[in-house]
């Protein structure tokens, strides 16, 4: 299967476990069951609340060592990706950025933050160069693999390392960096106390971004 329609396989897969997720569990359900004798029925209630997100220990950009603790009272607006990312990645940003600008004084409260899932690469350094071409508000945060992959649980995030393949004709790359990274691309909105809001799939629009941070604001 080609890695295009591969990655649009996967990041379907992962909105439809979010929006089961977020969705379901968010309505009291009442079951009731009548007795075969006409007796005393029996009620079945279940609560919820979607299982996205959670507490991480990571790196920001500066060298500092974070946790989900340092955002509360803060809108976070996540993003999963990598830098050396040559399109969806930077694409996603710029939206973030735009849907930020568009808010106004009101961005002040939301922080947004990208998440490396390339911790190999994406050092502290890396990622202050990277996300510093985005907007001055964004955090880069980085850490060991074992912090990357456990936040990615806790986001449910899908992502995978791929060896690229050299091009016919084209010398051998560096082992260092001959492979890239194949990841779902959703931003999440967590509230001031960590809980889940919202999230955005690919392509929406720097307006809608806004218009529905707006709505939770």
């Amino acid at each position: 299967m080609p890695r295009q329609r591969l990655i649009i396989l996967l990041v379907a897969l992962v909105l439809a476990a979010i929006i089961g997720i977020a969705l379901a569990p968010q309505v009291d359900r009442l079951v009731s069951r009548q007795a075969p004798d006409g007796e005393a029925s029996t009620s079945v209630q279940t609560t919820g609340k979607p299982q996205v997100g959670g507490p991480f220990t990571l790196v920001d950009q500066t060298g500092k060592t974070v946790t989900d603790k340092d955002y509360r009272g803060r809108f976070m607006l996540i993003y999963f990706g990598f830098t050396f990312c040559p399109d969806v990645c930077p694409t996603e940003l710029q939206v973030m950025a735009a849907a930020l600008e568009k808010l106004g004084a009101r961005a002040e409260k939301v922080q947004p933050i990208f998440v490396t899932v390339d911790p190999e690469r994406d050092t502290p350094e890396a990622m202050a160069r990277y996300v510093k071409q985005f907007d001055p508000r964004l955090v880069g945060l980085s850490g060991s693999p074992e912090q990357i992959a456990a936040i990615a649980k806790e986001y449910r995030v899908f992502y995978e390392k791929v060896k690229e393949e050299p091009a016919e004709g084209e010398a051998a790359k560096d082992a260092a960096d001959d492979y890239t990274m194949d990841h779902s691309s959703v931003a999440y909105l967590m509230g001031p106390d960590g809980t889940f809001l919202t999230f955005f799939p690919p392509g929406v629009s720097p307006d809608q971004m806004a218009d529905k941070i707006a709505s939770f604001l």
